[in-house]
């Protein structure tokens, strides 16, 4: 998506702002219109709001200090991790400071007793798992990219594992945070549970640096598994399909992932990244376990498949075979892009309550193929949520107009199914008028906690929230 250029006046102070934070960062900070540009443009959103300078800070003191000199010049700031964001969220509207925390990149305790670790905000989801592998511990939330745990604890991220392990917001045990006016504060603590005041965590998680910039993440570990199974199934149908994952997770089998591509997306994959799977609406599973554990879970699993129109069900624990289809599943969008070059993707998102999963899915591809748009579908349907992955055709702005109508009548539909707007990509700029229709009145008190922690609108300002009028 690209987002048209928005007016905007010059900062006044500016220039004083960024001397002081010259002088605090030296070679740390750059007007350069490269890397003004690139600290603008998420995936899947290309924005002509670049920020006036980019700083990169490496500590919670560099950050608490250019804080500081942006409050008191009145200054935006726009948290930025490794820019693996789909809804703008990076963007600067208002123009102000890209506050880059990628070089706090340091694993500060990894305790493996009592499965938790403690980050700096830069550290990237791989390079945790990295460091830890050798302590028989994984960290499970995967969005596909390589992205950020302070950006992944910042927009609440999810991925093809929620379904067992949850999201962002069920592995965040603690926060450092700094706040608008340049304090710090922590939230939270390594105690699994707690009923001592407001829970901040799990408020500023999901907030998408509107009401601070987080310099530091403490998050769930979990064992790796004795055995790990991966299987394929294809379905004649896509009702099919979706009946199978709505009857896994009401018959309880603990399956860890279930993952949907609907027969567009599989032909553009055997097509483009050479797979022979067949052309059918197809289900990628992962089960996790001991040996016995993982054979009845597949087994059981099987025999619903079939009852639904599945076929060709395989399944292996071979590592390097498991990789490669979960390749696959992450590469998807990226090989749509090689299917039609010169394109690009529109990724939106939506999550219903598992019972109607069915009928939005499919009401929501038959609605794209009237259209006459491309519009794969992809999804971590075990948790309701599915991503149609449209492909946008440049320089036409009838073709951009009737994708704005499906996404905005995809979101209808699963509002009206008891669901939500956005099942894990978050609102940025791009979802913020769906937001007000999910949540009515309640926008009022989500704009009082913004106006009582960052009165000037400062932090990451136009996102969530409709503009100041």
């Amino acid at each position: 998506m690209v987002k048209a250029v928005s007016a905007r006046a010059p900062l006044p102070h500016l220039d004083d702002a960024v001397s002081k934070l010259r002088a605090l960062l030296g070679e740390r900070i750059s007007t350069a219109q490269a890397v003004r540009e690139q600290h603008s443009t998420g995936v899947f959103y290309s924005s002509n709001d670049p920020p006036d300078v980019v700083a990169f800070a490496r500590s919670t003191g560099e950050v608490v200090e250019i804080v500081k000199i942006c409050a008191g010049h009145g200054i935006p700031i726009i948290p930025f991790g490794t820019g693996t964001s789909v809804e703008g969220h990076i963007a600067a509207p208002l123009g102000g400071v890209s506050l880059d925390v990628s070089q706090m990149d340091r694993i500060l305790a990894v305790h493996t007793e009592d499965l938790d670790v403690v980050v700096q905000p830069g550290v990237t989801r791989k390079a945790l798992n990295t460091h830890i592998r050798d302590t028989g511990l994984f960290f499970p939330i995967d969005p596909g990219a390589d992205a950020s745990l302070g950006g992944m604890a910042a927009t609440r991220a999810s991925g093809t594992n929620a379904v067992r392990y949850g999201t962002m917001r069920e592995n965040t045990l603690a926060l450092e945070v700094v706040t608008a006016d340049g304090r710090v504060i922590r939230t939270g603590g390594r105690a699994r549970k707690s009923s001592a005041g407001y829970d901040l965590t799990h408020m500023l998680v999901g907030s998408e640096g509107t009401l601070g910039v987080i310099t530091e993440v403490t998050l769930r570990l979990y064992g790796i598994p004795e055995k790990i199974a991966a299987a394929v199934c294809g379905f004649a149908t896509l009702e099919g399909a979706v009946d199978t994952v709505i009857s896994t997770i009401q018959s309880g089998i603990p399956i860890a992932r279930i993952e949907l591509l609907d027969d567009v997306q599989i032909d553009i994959l055997n097509r483009i990244a050479k797979f022979d799977f067949p052309v059918r609406n197809t289900l990628f599973m992962e089960f996790h376990g001991t040996d016995a554990s993982v054979r009845e879970q597949a087994e059981m699993v099987q025999a619903i498949a079939s009852d639904n129109g599945g076929g060709n069900f395989s399944w292996t624990t071979q590592a390097e075979e498991r990789t490669k289809l979960w390749q696959a599943r992450h590469d998807a969008t990226w090989v749509d892009k090689q299917a039609y070059p010169g394109w690009d993707v529109w990724a939106t998102d939506v999550c219903v309550p598992i019972s109607r999963l069915a009928e939005v899915v499919l009401s929501s591809k038959k609605d794209a193929a009237e259209a006459g748009l491309v519009a794969p579908i992809v999804g971590h349907v075990g948790d309701g949520n599915f991503h149609m992955l449209v492909m946008v055709k440049p320089d036409d702005p009838a073709y951009l107009a009737r994708i704005h109508a499906l996404n905005d009548r995809l979101i209808a539909r699963a509002l009206a199914a008891g669901g939500t707007c956005t099942g894990e990509h978050g609102i940025g700029l791009g979802k913020v008028e769906h937001l007000y229709a999910e949540h009515g009145d309640s926008m009022h008190v989500m704009q009082a906690i913004k106006q009582a922690l960052d009165p000037q609108n400062i932090m990451n300002p136009g996102k969530i929230f409709r503009p100041a009028t």
